[in-house]
């Protein structure tokens, strides 16, 4: 069998046929089995697995106006989305409004003009404003989750999971700008409604699905990220809290559980607030099932122990 020839060292590992042949790589080499084709006039070396990779193909044939928002801008940034992303989720490409969207499998075209939104490069690839890409994206959330996505963008905590470095990454003034710039689009009435329900200094998805349950469930609603002082020592930041009940609850991920020096401390942590008087409710993902109901027993009771006492 003869061998395959040797692509060139300038194509790297993802380019288009249009470089190819630039290159001087016959049809015949182009079209080769061995080459993946991610997506209409892309090849590839090694087939695409994650997120970045699908984006890094794609990127080889974007046109210069053309952007990534919608879902795959969130997921650029980095922001929370509800779906867990699957290879099969088309990439979202914003096109402005005298452009014709591409139409290939895989990639879906969107029209937005080019004065709402501000183009980053990010990783390497054009998107959209973390705050467009919410707003396009928009339509598809619940408020709740619409919630969790502004929580993520204007939260000052630094260990927010997979946020980048810029804390934070928009105001609720800016976001209420933007809404009044943007006047109607698909999704805008739940961004409204979500955005009082916002907070400051949340650190993870679930906290704010979690204070959300609590206040739906017509409960007080509890402070975020409270911290407890012993005649000013510091003792622990509580995830939420109902500081004058002196009750603290407390969202454990998956990090908590594998990290022994975690889990450490968090034991520690939990001994100390104890012993200052707490009621410390730890609860995981499993609490928040069905509306919340493990979660808002355990709560109704600490409340009404503190009601007797």
């Amino acid at each position: 069998m003869r061998a395959r020839a040797r692509l060139p060292g300038i194509l790297g590992e993802t380019f288009t046929i249009r470089e190819a042949g630039a290159s001087g790589v016959g049809r015949s080499r182009r079209n080769s089995p061995d080459l993946h084709r991610p997506f209409h006039g892309v090849r590839a070396v090694s087939a695409p697995k994650t997120f970045a990779e699908f984006v890094a193909c794609y990127h080889r044939r974007m046109k210069r106006a053309h952007r990534y928002g919608g879902r795959t801008g969130m997921r650029l940034w980095g922001l929370p989305h509800p779906d867990t992303w699957t290879p099969e989720e088309p990439l979202e490409v914003m096109v402005p409004p005298d452009t014709a969207p591409p139409r290939i499998t895989g990639v879906k075209g969107r029209r937005l003009s080019e004065d709402r939104a501000d183009t980053t490069i990010l990783k390497g690839v054009p998107v959209v404003d973390p705050v467009a890409a919410f707003f396009t994206c928009a339509h598809e959330l619940t408020i709740t989750q619409a919630v969790v996505v502004i929580d993520a963008l204007i939260t000052t905590a630094s260990d927010y999971p997979d946020l980048g470095p810029r804390r934070p990454m928009t105001t609720r003034e800016v976001i209420f700008d933007r809404l009044a710039q943007w006047g109607r689009f698909p999704g805008c009435a739940t961004v409204r409604e979500a955005l009082p329900l916002a907070r400051e200094r949340v650190e993870s998805p679930k906290e704010t699905e979690t204070r959300l349950l609590i206040v739906a469930a017509g409960l007080p609603e509890p402070e975020v990220q409270h911290e407890v002082l012993d005649r000013g020592r510091f003792v622990a930041r509580t995830d939420l809290a109902f500081p004058k009940l002196k009750i603290a609850v407390e969202y454990e991920g998956d990090g908590h559980r594998t990290d022994k020096r975690q889990w450490r401390r968090d034991i520690q942590r939990q001994r100390e607030l104890e012993a200052l008087g707490w009621i410390v409710i730890r609860l995981t993902e499993a609490d928040l099932k069905n509306a919340g109901a493990s979660l808002l027993a355990h709560l109704r009771r600490a409340i009404a122990a503190r009601a007797d006492a």
